[in-house]
């Protein structure tokens, strides 16, 4: 069955899963060492699993809440509660109660997964305030049958008498339609509470169609291997990481943690990777780290490969030294990479240029990608054959259409596009226009059909004489700098932007004692200044008092900024800068 022609996900699935076999699908690492699942014995878990959740009384559209770290048993629990005709609804591991209540009520979930009791604790009291749900269901043991009406199953009890019938199950799934409700994915909002979007099958594997256009029209075809690192309850990770996998029969690995992604990416070796902006700024940070501790000839290959991707031409000249770097500093990073990758993609937030520069300088194919929950996520991307143009997000995907308002908002429309939020006709009716979706972002088509984003409308600053200014561009500056590891600024509705910033760690705490480290931050600042025009400029700044972090709800869990938190809990300091004197 070609791909474009699958039902829904499930039958995808189950198909890709007949014709691997004893294959390996998914692996994951377990007391030092990395252990794998078929695809047939993966084919049978989520039959059993769709089995067990009709037998608790579980029915047609209810929703089943997901609560799980990135394992195996997210991808099993995923398919089986769509195999068993329901609706998955994805929740951050990072969500506290009263998010997980948000979720719930919003979502009128009957029944909830969790992985961990350490996650349930969380999960726990939202359930038993729920209205709807009744039962929950742990893949660690669960410390109780009941609490209140709210019935407790242990994950391996429950399937325990499950016979795991994959081609009763794959017939049962022939049911669902493209056009039928997949999962409600609930937005992780940088202001206001989360939406839940609802995507559809086709949604999703329309993206993965899109997806695999590029993979196999610009890249030699072989067999792909994922490394999973961001939240499966993202969207991005969601289809890009799990669903797209199963389109190509790819093995997908699932990383360790942040900490260790240097290692598992060496263990793994993916041949593909999806990666949100500030997780590549972290990675060049650390091999900028790397090549000062190597001494003056590594730092002197660098600086001519950086050199070399800057040149508009390169001529014949050029050839002994690019041969030199190939064999030298691109093969230690590409190495460090795994040695295998085709492509690094970049989406869920804007990427700066120079980032994206420095991977291609290195030799690592750098893809940025955009989109949104709202489109499955995927709208565009940059792909070798229309030209890596790393200031724009590339053209839109095969299916879907995009073209820019008369205010500048990119508008797209396809199949890829969601019917709606879940129980808010309001909202939809806002951003769901004759079939369009407005995204809510600015930019333009290039001579290429290349998106060019400015920024997002409601995150646009507007000063006092009326100039429009992207906050994004000038953080994405600031951060490049090596003493700064986090930025936002300010400066709507004033003469000039001011700056929160999260000074580099190492570079701290190799401060001489009382050294004023906002001052030492302004040096920084002043040099990105000298880049800016006079509207971007950062006249003055203001120290965290901690770094942004999802667990103090600075950050999206693809960790973007969520502005409104930030300028809430700094908003008078960041006030008083404007009356400070220079």
């Amino acid at each position: 069955m070609a791909l474009e022609t699958f039902p829904n996900l499930v039958t995808m699935f189950f198909t890709r899963a007949r014709e691997q076999g004893e294959a390996p699908f998914l692996f994951w690492k377990e007391e030092g060492a990395w252990k794998s699942l078929s695809w047939a014995e993966t084919a049978k878990r989520v039959a059993a699993l769709a089995e067990a959740l009709r037998g608790l009384g579980l029915k047609k559209c209810d929703r089943v809440m997901l609560v799980s770290e990135n394992r195996p048993e997210w991808a099993i629990a995923d398919l089986a509660i769509m195999a068993a005709d329901c609706i998955t609804v994805p929740a951050y591991t990072s969500n506290t109660t009263s998010d997980h209540a948000h979720v719930l009520n919003d979502s009128g979930a009957r029944a909830a997964i969790v992985s961990t009791a350490a996650l349930a604790k969380t999960l726990l009291p939202a359930v038993a305030r729920s209205s709807e749900c009744e039962m929950v269901i742990g893949l660690e043991h669960m410390p109780r049958e009941r609490i209140g009406n709210v019935r407790l199953y242990d994950w391996d009890a429950l399937v325990a008498d499950c016979p795991g019938d994959v081609v009763a199950a794959e017939g049962l799934a022939m049911a669902l339609k493209r056009e039928d409700l997949a999962c409600l994915i609930y937005t992780s909002g940088t202001g206001g509470s989360p939406r839940g979007v609802r995507q559809h099958h086709g949604a999703i594997l329309a993206n993965c169609v899109g997806a695999e256009d590029i993979i196999h029209g610009d890249f030699e075809r072989g067999p792909e291997v994922f490394l999973s690192l961001l939240p499966l309850s993202h969207s991005y990770e969601h289809t890009a990481g799990l669903h797209f996998p199963i389109s190509l029969s790819a093995q997908i690995w699932y990383a360790e943690s942040i900490e260790k992604l240097a290692a598992n990416l060496e263990e793994a070796a993916p041949t593909i990777m999806v990666v949100v902006p500030r997780l590549f700024e972290l990675l060049r940070a650390r091999i900028l780290k790397q090549f000062e501790k190597q001494g003056k000839a590594a730092q002197w290959l660098l600086a001519q490969a950086l050199a070399l991707d800057a040149k508009p031409k390169k001529n014949v000249l050029d050839k002994p030294l690019d041969l030199l770097l190939d064999a030298t500093v691109r093969k230690k990073v590409r190495a460090r990479f795994g040695g295998r990758n085709k492509a690094l993609v970049s989406g869920g937030a804007p990427l700066n240029p120079e980032v994206g520069r420095f991977f291609q300088a290195l030799g690592l194919t750098l893809l940025q990608g955009y989109g949104q929950t709202e489109a499955g996520p995927l709208i565009s991307v940059n792909r070798p054959r229309a030209g890596i143009k790393l200031d724009t997000v590339g053209p839109a995907v095969v299916g879907c259409e995009v073209r820019i308002a008369e205010d500048g908002e990119i508008l797209c429309r396809g199949e890829n596009v969601m019917h709606g939020y879940w129980r808010n006709d309001a909202e939809s009716a806002r951003v769901l226009v004759d079939g369009w979706l407005h995204t809510g972002d600015v930019g333009h088509l290039d001579a290429q059909n290349r998106i060019v984003i400015t920024d997002r409308k409601k995150d646009l600053i507007v000063n006092d004489k009326g100039d429009n200014v992207s906050p994004q561009r000038v953080e994405g500056m600031l951060t490049l700098e090596p003493e700064i590891a986090q930025a936002m600024v300010v400066g709507d509705r004033r003469p000039y932007l001011v700056g929160l910033v999260v000074p580099d760690k190492e570079w701290e705490a190799s401060l001489p004692p009382g050294t004023d480290i906002a001052k030492a931050v302004m040096a920084a600042v002043d040099r990105v200044n000298a880049g800016l025009s006079v509207i971007e400029k950062v006249r003055r700044v203001l120290v965290a008092d901690e770094p942004f972090t999802i667990e103090n709800g600075a950050l999206t869990p693809s960790l973007k900024v969520r502005r409104h938190v930030l300028r809430e809990l700094y908003g008078a300091r960041l006030d008083a800068l404007y009356g400070a004197k220079n």
